[in-house]
C-alpha cells in the first residue's frame, strides 16, 4: 500500500510538472510572438498628439536604450531629453519636417562619447554601439504605444553643428541622432522589407 501510494504521489507530481512546463512553452510561445510582432509592425511616424509623455515612460525609453549591446561594456553613450517647446522647434528649423517637430513633446538626441569611447581604429564602435541604443528606444517607443522617427545627424557635418549648437553639447559628445517621439496621430502600414536576394548563406561561390 505504501508503494502504491508512494507511486501515485510521484505521477501526481510528474503530471503537475509537465502541466507546468506545457504552460511555460506555450507562455514562453506567446512572449516570442510578441516580441517579433513589436519589430515586424514598427514604422515611422511624424505626426504626435499633444499628449504628455510621462517621467516614468522617459525613464523606461532610457532604460532599453542603455540595455543595447556596447564593444568592451564601454556604453560610449550620453542621451539628452528634450521637452522643451522652444529647444524642439529650434531643432525642427523651417524645413519640410518641421512640422513634425512642432507636434512632437518629446525628443532624445544619442550621442556618442568620446571620453567612453575605445581607443584607435576602435573608437568607432561607438557608432554601433549608438546605433543599437537607438533601435531599442524606437522598439520600445512602439511597445509603450508611442510613435518615433530616428532622424540621423551623423555623419552630415552641417546636421552635427546644429544639434550641437542648440543643445549645447560639448566637445567629447557626438550626436549620431534625435529620435522625435510622442503618441501617434497616425498611422502608416508597416513597410514589408523581406528580400531572399539580399540573403547568402556561408560564402559566395
Amino acid at each position: 500500500m505504501k508503494i502504491a501510494k508512494t507511486l501515485r504521489v510521484f505521477a501526481l507530481a510528474l503530471l503537475a510538472a509537465v502541466l507546468t512546463t506545457s504552460c511555460s512553452i506555450e507562455q514562453v510561445k506567446d512572449d516570442g510572438k510578441i516580441a517579433i510582432d513589436n519589430i515586424m509592425t514598427r514604422t515611422s511616424i511624424r505626426s504626435f498628439t499633444d499628449r504628455a509623455v510621462s517621467a516614468d515612460t522617459i525613464e523606461m525609453l532610457l532604460r532599453a536604450g542603455m540595455s543595447a549591446p556596447t564593444a568592451v561594456n564601454k556604453q560610449p553613450w550620453h542621451f539628452v531629453v528634450i521637452t522643451d517647446r522652444a529647444v524642439m522647434d529650434s531643432l525642427g528649423g523651417n524645413g519640410r519636417q518641421s512640422q513634425m517637430w512642432k507636434e512632437s513633446p518629446l525628443a532624445i538626441a544619442v550621442c556618442g562619447d568620446m571620453d567612453k569611447a575605445l581607443e584607435g581604429p576602435a573608437q568607432a564602435f561607438w557608432i554601433q554601439d549608438c546605433s543599437a541604443a537607438t533601435e531599442n528606444i524606437l522598439l520600445a517607443a512602439h511597445a509603450l504605444g508611442l510613435g518615433a522617427v530616428w532622424t540621423g545627424c551623423y555623419p552630415m557635418v552641417e546636421r552635427m553643428t546644429n544639434v550641437s549648437q542648440v543643445l549645447n553639447l560639448p566637445d567629447n559628445l557626438v550626436p549620431l541622432c534625435v529620435i522625435v517621439m510622442g503618441y501617434p496621430n497616425e498611422s502608416p502600414e508597416p513597410k514589408d522589407k523581406w528580400k531572399p536576394e539580399n540573403v547568402t548563406y556561408n560564402k559566395f561561390e
